[in-house]
């Protein structure tokens, strides 16, 4: 079960995509997450990617918390194509973020 909402996401992925603008906020933004947010964050990043498939996602969760060794904000933002792997992995996951980006860039 992912322990992340896709409005978090979604806003992780917009502001990823504005990254030379927006690395405090989103540095800021992602330490802020609970460790569950966190891993499960790292977890959908993975599946984006392809390290996992969508079925593996709690061994997914389970291997970002257990391997760790770095702040994750420091991981995230170290890892190129973050915010396609990000909507990669959500769409994978059978979860639109399309709503929720659409929400964030209203500004609602």
């Amino acid at each position: 079960m992912l322990e992340i909402t896709p409005w978090k996401v979604a806003q992780v992925v917009l502001m990823s995509r504005e990254l030379d603008r927006a690395e405090g906020e989103l540095r800021g933004f992602i330490e802020r997450l609970n460790e569950d947010e966190q891993a499960s964050l790292v977890a959908v990043m993975w599946i984006g990617r392809e390290s996992f498939a969508a079925d593996e996602l709690a061994e997914a969760i389970s291997t970002a918390k257990n391997e760790a060794t770095a702040p994750t904000a420091d991981y995230l933002l170290g890892s190129p194509h973050l915010s396609d792997h990000l909507e990669n992995g959500m769409d994978e996951l059978g979860i639109s973020l399309t709503d929720a980006e659409d929400e964030l860039v209203r500004g609602g």
